[in-house]
């Protein structure tokens, strides 16, 4: 009996010389203001946004995400995201 399997691509994100050391916490959390800027500016079609939200999605914990999604909507996120 034949199993049908998904093929998974197994990334890690690129290396970026901002954050050169082992402690990713400002890597997660600047990669997805990062991504955010780049949605608002370019919209979620844009391919180089998606290469931050892969990084963001990777590296930052579900509760941290679901935490900061909280705050941009009830517009208390610390740092200006979208366009005025």
């Amino acid at each position: 009996m034949a199993i049908d399997q998904e093929t998974f691509k197994f990334e890690t994100p690129q290396f970026d010389p901002r954050f050169p050391y082992t402690n990713q916490t400002k890597h997660c959390a600047q990669n997805y203001v990062d991504y955010h800027k780049c949605v608002a500016v370019k919209g979620e079609d844009f391919e180089p946004c998606q290469i931050f939200w892969k990084t963001f999605t990777s590296l930052c914990p579900v509760d941290w995400v679901d935490k900061w999604n909280d705050q941009r909507e009830a517009g208390k996120f610390p740092i200006k995201i979208e366009q005025e």
